[in-house]
């Protein structure tokens, strides 16, 4: 069996592996839908809405509003893209870190199976 103080610290890498490689995933599905999101808006604005309207579109108006998230949507899509890789790597990370830990610990679980032979 497992070393004792080392079961709790592997159960806990691995469940933090696991959430950190869900939300990474989550986020990279979520690209997909702001992507989806953005599509629209663009089409709303520049089909719907001649040059002359865009151009002179109050500061507050839902037509500037449009704009701004227009422009402000490639860096969230890459914040989103590069923090979902990340988590993701994290997660692998600590998993292989588990990993290791329980490879370490197999010989001295051996010795002990050994002299109680």
């Amino acid at each position: 069996m497992m070393n004792k103080p080392m079961k709790p610290i592997m159960m806990i890498l691995i469940i933090v592996s696991l959430l950190f490689a869900g939300q990474g995933i989550y986020m990279h599905k979520e690209v997909s839908r702001q992507e989806a999101a953005l599509h629209e808006t663009q089409a709303q604005y520049f089909g719907e809405n001649t040059k002359a309207q865009r151009d002179s579109a109050a500061a507050n108006s839902e037509l500037s509003g449009q704009l701004v998230d227009i422009k402000n949507a490639p860096s969230e899509l890459l914040r989103l893209k590069l923090v979902g890789v990340g988590k993701i790597l994290s997660g692998i990370y600590l998993l292989l870190l588990g990993i290791l830990m329980a490879l370490m610990s197999m010989p001295k679980r051996l010795s002990e199976v050994m002299k109680k032979m």
